[in-house]
């Protein structure tokens, strides 16, 4: 995706060298709510920007909104928190128009047990068991917000949407926390292996971390929201 917006903005007459965005995803991962930021000299209204970008941009990807923001203001640095969507459907015959945007589970999960195990999640955490920090050595302590399953409004009531706010997320960590408590829910791991694999990690220098078995499809996960602190940016 950066590189077909930076082919549009350079059709703007754009002279960066690499945009900045509010954080990276896997290949196959959806955005509803990615956040960029360039600078580039126009002299039009911001409504006829986001016109132009849209027209040079593919059919796949639309700029929603543009905002002004100030010169120091970066997408990523600068968010308090950042939200993502996992979808999952329960089917037993695989439907490949909704599994272009969800993960089809089967056997049923228990709604009820995934709920539960999605609570375990919320609070100050040592993720490193979830997934790898964007700088090797750094932090893989993380507080999660929100983390909760919700029925698809409108949908079947097979399918259900995993909801997690954080302030900053590890590589894969997501993905990793949808497959776990999916195999908790199914009955192949007790919901007190959660609680384990939260537990600060003690490794010797250069020993690789225990990660959490299994990881959830990128198609099913959507960058759905990224916030700033009040004034910084209104988006």
């Amino acid at each position: 995706m950066q590189d077909v917006v930076e082919k549009a903005l350079r059709k703007l007459n754009w002279q960066g060298k690499s945009l900045q965005a509010a954080g990276r995803t896997d290949t196959g991962v959806h955005a509803t709510g990615q956040v960029i930021a360039f600078d580039l000299e126009w002299d039009h209204p911001l409504e006829n920007l986001r016109q132009a970008l849209n027209a040079y941009l593919p059919p796949d990807v639309v700029a929603r909104q543009v905002h002004p923001v100030p010169a120091n203001f970066h997408p990523r640095r600068d968010a308090i928190s950042r939200t993502y969507h996992y979808h999952i459907f329960f089917q037993d015959m695989r439907d490949p128009l909704r599994e272009r945007y969800a993960w089809r589970v089967w056997p049923i999960a228990d709604p009820l047990i995934l709920q539960q195990a999605a609570q375990g999640l919320v609070g100050k955490h040592d993720f490193a068991a979830f997934g790898t920090p964007p700088r090797a050595g750094s932090s893989t302590v993380r507080t999660v917000f929100k983390a909760e399953w919700l029925p698809e409004v409108g949908r079947d009531c097979n399918s259900w949407r995993f909801e997690v706010q954080a302030e900053a997320f590890l590589y894969h960590m997501v993905r990793r926390m949808v497959c776990l408590q999916v195999e908790i829910a199914h009955g192949k791991l007790p919901i007190s292996v959660l609680a384990q694999y939260l537990q600060p990690l003690d490794r010797k220098p250069g020993e690789p971390p225990v990660y959490v078995h299994g990881l959830a499809p990128p198609n099913g996960l959507l960058l759905a929201e990224v916030r700033y602190p009040p004034g910084k940016v209104s988006l």
